[in-house]
Formats: structure tokens, sequence, C-alpha cells
């Protein structure tokens, strides 16, 4: 009897606790869930918490409603000119309508990846499609990708409850061919460039130069102007000194004419004058007894 009544504990107990596993059911501060019964969904965006649920004829989908990164090949596009450049990009991608992720991918992340990728494929084709190739290259990545960005979004909600947060070009590169001819061309643009740059920078050298010489040559007229009127003015008032001397004396700058002629004479080493003693030359070398006789 006792026997019988332990199992019958046990066994009760064992079914309030398959119970109770089986009717409570938490959901993380990550996810959102939607409820189903026999696979139809009878309650929609579950909240994070502890839930309760019917065993057997019900059961609970999470789905994980962080940022989520869908890293895409890098892919072939044309550009408005028909040229090829191949662009390596990702995609930030989040639930957030869990009852039209479920109904569009069944919760498969799988699923909706694939689903998700054509769309930025074509979105992107669309966008490079639109822009030549220089636009594509001056253009900064964060304004190229806005477009495609904001048009994906507003169709991913509708069509499978993600938001597409953002679109980034990690990369663009050309093909081998397109990259030769796009820098044959950018070297001739920048060898014109620089060329045309020479030129204006001769054209302003000659000219600087140019300036420079003619300021010369007027300054120095000026300053032989000025010189030629200084010289003038100095010797003018030696002249002047010299007339106001000899005429205070005559005899003394006789004198005096007369020794310095003396010394420019006998200037260097060696010279020698033959003259006659009684000559003028001599007269001031003369005593006065000399001079009287």
């Amino acid at each position: 009897m006792i026997n019988n009544r332990s199992l019958l504990v046990v066994g009760g107990l064992a079914a309030i606790a398959w119970l109770a596993s089986n009717s409570l059911y938490v959901v993380d501060e990550t996810e959102r869930a939607v409820k189903l019964r026999f696979g139809e969904i009878i309650e929609e965006d579950i909240q994070p918490g502890l839930h309760v649920k019917v065993p057997i004829t019900q059961t609970v989908r999470t789905f994980d409603t962080r940022v989520l990164t869908l890293d895409t090949d890098p892919s072939r596009y044309l550009t408005l000119e028909q040229k090829a450049v191949i662009v390596d990009s990702y995609v930030q991608w989040q639930v957030i309508n869990p009852t039209r992720y479920y109904e569009a991918t069944s919760g498969d992340e799988l699923q909706a990846v694939r689903l998700i990728q054509p769309r930025v494929d074509e979105s992107l084709r669309n966008e490079f499609g639109r822009l030549n190739l220089q636009q594509i290259i001056s253009e900064k990545r964060d304004d190229l990708m806005s477009g495609p960005t904001n048009d994906l979004n507003a169709l991913m909600r509708d069509e499978l409850g993600v938001a597409i947060l953002d679109i980034r070009v990690k990369r663009i590169d050309l093909p081998p061919d397109v990259s030769s001819a796009v820098y044959d061309r950018m070297r001739s643009e920048r060898e014109r460039q620089a060329r045309e740059w020479r030129a204006q920078g001769q054209e302003e050298s000659e000219r600087i130069r140019a300036n420079a010489d003619r300021r010369r040559q007027v300054l120095l007229a000026q300053a032989r102007a000025r010189s030629e009127t200084l010289r003038g003015e100095g010797d003018a008032e030696a002249a002047a000194i010299f007339s106001e001397a000899y005429g205070q004396d005559e005899e003394f700058f006789s004198f005096w004419r007369s020794l310095d002629a003396y010394r420019q004479s006998f200037e260097g080493d060696g010279n020698m004058l033959v003259l006659d003693p009684s000559s003028d030359f001599f007269q001031y070398l003369k005593s006065p007894a000399a001079t009287d006789q």
C-alpha cells in the first residue's frame, strides 16, 4: 500500500514537473516570439519575460532581434557609361515584425538571407547604373548608399518584416582592363594640368622677372642720378672751398700746389728727376737769400 502511494506521489510530481516545463517558457531580452497552435499564429510579438502556453497544442518560435550582418560576395555592376566596377559590400538588418518574418521565412535565418541578398544586389545594380564612374569615385560612400538603403528598408519591412539598417560598401575596384584605361586617362589629365600649371608658372615667372628688372633699372637710374647730383654738389663745394682758400693767400696756395706736385713726382722708389736748379719748379726749395740773388 505504501509503495503504491509512493509511486503515485512520484508520478504526480513527475507530471507536475513535465506540465510546468512544457507550459512555461522564457523569451530572452534579445529575442521576440510568436505563439502557434497547430502552426497557426495565435499571439504576436511576445515581449521578453516569463510566459505560459498550453502543452502539446501550442508551440513558441523565438527570433533573434539583434542587428545581424549579411556579408555579400563582390559583385560586378555597370555604370551609366557601361563601365564595369567590382563592389564588395555588406548589409546590416534586424527583425522588427516577428509575425511577418515568420510568415515569409518560417523563422529560418538562412531563408531570410536568401531573400534579402537578391534585393540588395538589384538595388546596388540600379544605383550604380544611374551614376558615371567619376561620380562613383568622387561621391562619399555614405551618401552613395543612402538611397538604396532607404528604398530597400521600406520594401523589406513590408515583405519580410525586417529593417535594412545600413548598406555599406567596403571596396570598389575596377576590372584590370578598365583600371588600365582609367589610369591612362587620369595620367593624361594630370599631365595636361601639369603642362598648364607649368606654362602659367613660366608666364608668371617671366612677368615677375620683367618687373624686377624694370624696378632694378629704375633704382639704378635713380641711384646714378643721385650719385651724379651728389658728386656735382661735392665738386662744386670743393671748387668753392679751393677758390676761397686761393683767394685768401695766393702765394701759400701756389706753394701748396708745388709741394703736392713734388709729392706726386717722387711717390715711387728709385724715381729721379733732372731739372735746372734755377727753374720755377724749385723756387720754394730755395732759401730766401738765394732767391734775392
